[in-house]
Parts: structure tokens; sequence; C-alpha cells
């Protein structure tokens, strides 16, 4: 892609740090939404719960990529903490997508966050972007996210949703915690172990976010994650094994129940998610397997 500038929300966040550091590494513009005051001409001030964006901070940017949204796994599920899981990301895409789509010259693309808790529990059944959403509030809420963008699109900017899994880093998310846990041999499988994990390096994550941006073809929903989903438990084996450390340390589900609370159904679901729509556009790993992810992340 030739140099663009390029808008992102939820820049700080461990997908959209990285992100803006390889698009700023390349040459490119990198204009951030950010919630203070601006202190320079690459920020553009927002307020995503109330639903405001200086539309015309995004004059000129070819690509407006929206991470934005509280962390999923930061706290315990109560109901006040649904709320701003739901409101950081509906009501802050539809704020940015109707920011895009006021613009006289709007981008040529809009990449909105999603998730594949989008599909649920899918079991052992291998799921790609035709399955239709699952049950359980990620599910939902992944639906509402998702709608959310309608004026981007409605506005003709080709809109992309990138469902991400489980992002192997030691830098944040699910596997920041489990870095640790298995450094001071700490570590074990979740419940039976034998739900699966969709997962993709940090590396792969934002190559594909970039090709998102760069792939005309490609709208609606990608899946980001590896090509292959293992389960829980042969992950965990391989954890133990590039960490030089036992993974004897099982956590039983109904101890997942009682710390976790509603989110536990997540952390004890499958998902077996496979990327069908961001092979066939061309994409090539650089860490397709989990054992390659976990020793890039190290």
């Amino acid at each position: 892609m030739r140099r663009a500038r390029i808008a992102v929300a939820g820049a700080s966040g461990l997908i959209g740090s990285a992100l803006v550091r390889s698009l700023t590494a390349d040459g490119h513009e990198v204009v951030r939404l950010v919630r203070r005051p601006v202190r320079g001409p690459d920020e553009v001030r927002w307020d995503p719960e109330r639903q405001y964006v200086d539309a015309a901070g995004l004059s000129g940017c070819e690509a407006v990529v929206n991470l934005a949204g509280a962390g999923i796994g930061d706290r315990r599920w109560t109901e006040a903490y649904k709320r701003t899981l739901r409101d950081s990301r509906v009501l802050g895409t539809a704020a940015l997508a109707e920011a895009v789509a006021s613009l006289e010259e709007p981008p040529r693309v809009y990449v909105g966050g999603s998730a594949t808790g989008f599909y649920g529990d899918t079991g052992d059944r291998a799921v790609d972007e035709d399955a239709p959403p699952g049950d359980g509030f990620l599910a939902s809420l992944c639906v509402e996210w998702e709608e959310a963008a309608a004026p981007a699109r409605e506005a003709g900017v080709r809109t992309v949703f990138a469902r991400t899994g489980l992002v192997v880093s030691r830098a944040g998310g699910a596997w920041g915690r489990l870095f640790p846990l298995f450094r001071a041999g700490l570590g074990g499988r979740l419940g039976d172990g034998r739900q699966y994990w969709s997962f993709i390096a940090l590396h792969d994550e934002v190559a594909a976010l970039r090709h998102l941006i760069d792939t005309a073809e490609l709208s609606g929903p990608v899946n980001l994650t590896a090509p292959q989903p293992l389960t829980n438990r042969e992950i965990t084996a391989v954890m133990g094994r590039v960490l030089h450390r036992p993974a004897l340390f099982p956590v039983p589900a109904p101890v997942l129940r009682a710390v976790l609370g509603e989110m536990a159904g997540d952390v004890l679901g499958s998902a077996r998610v496979v990327p069908k729509r961001l092979l066939e556009s061309g994409f090539t790993f650089a860490f397709p397997g989990i054992e390659d992810a976990v020793r890039a992340a190290l």
C-alpha cells in the first residue's frame, strides 16, 4: 500500500499500539483518536460513550480502523460492566461510522473490530464466516457491534469486520495472563481442556489487519485466527513444553465459574473458528502453529 493517512481508534490497546507501530514504521501518517484534549495534528478528539467524534480530523484519511472497547476479561461481568463493554463498542462504533459517512470525501475502507465470540460455543464443529451468530452475551454483543457500523457501509465505504480470536502476546490479553502462570509452573488446562481455542500471533493479527485495509475485494466479516484451532489441553501442553515448565495444575470448571461468574461460560466454551476468507484472499501466516506463535511472543 502506498503511504496514506490512516485513523486508528483504540490505538493504545494491545493490538492498536502494535498496528500503529507497524504503520508508522512503513511511513504511513497515523491519526490516533483520543478521549483527552488533543496534543497535536496526529490526534483527533472523540468521546465514544457520548457518541462524539471530531469528524473534521478524519478528513483526508484513506482508512479508519476501530479497535476501541473496554477489556472483555478485565473485570467480572456484572450488569454494570456488561453495559460498559457494550457501550464502549456499540456507541463508539456508531459515532465513528456516522462521522465517516458525513465526510465529503469519506475513506475508502472502514475496518471495525469484532471477535470470534460472534459464533458462541461451536463445540467440535468448525465454523467460518458463513456461520450464523451463536447464543450468549458475547455473541449478541458482536452482532450489535457490527450492526453499528451500518452508516459507513450505507455511505458506500468498504466495511470489514475483523473477528479476532485469542491473540498470543506477552503484553496483554488472555495470553498476557497465561505466560506468568506457566513461567511460575502453575499452568494447566481449564476445565476438561476439550474446548477449542482459536488463536492468532500478534504479528499475524497486525499483518491481517493491514491485509484487510489493502485488499479491495474484502468486505463484511473476516475471521482473524490461525488456520488450525487447537483444544485448550493441546495448547496447555505446548505452553509447558516451550517454557520448560510442568502443566500440572488444571482449574476445575466449578472453580472457574465461582471466580469468573458468567464469563466462565466463554472460557469453558469451544470456539473452533477457521479463517476461510482470509486464506482465500491470499493471506500468508508467519506463525500458523501454536508453538510458532508462543515462541514469537517470547
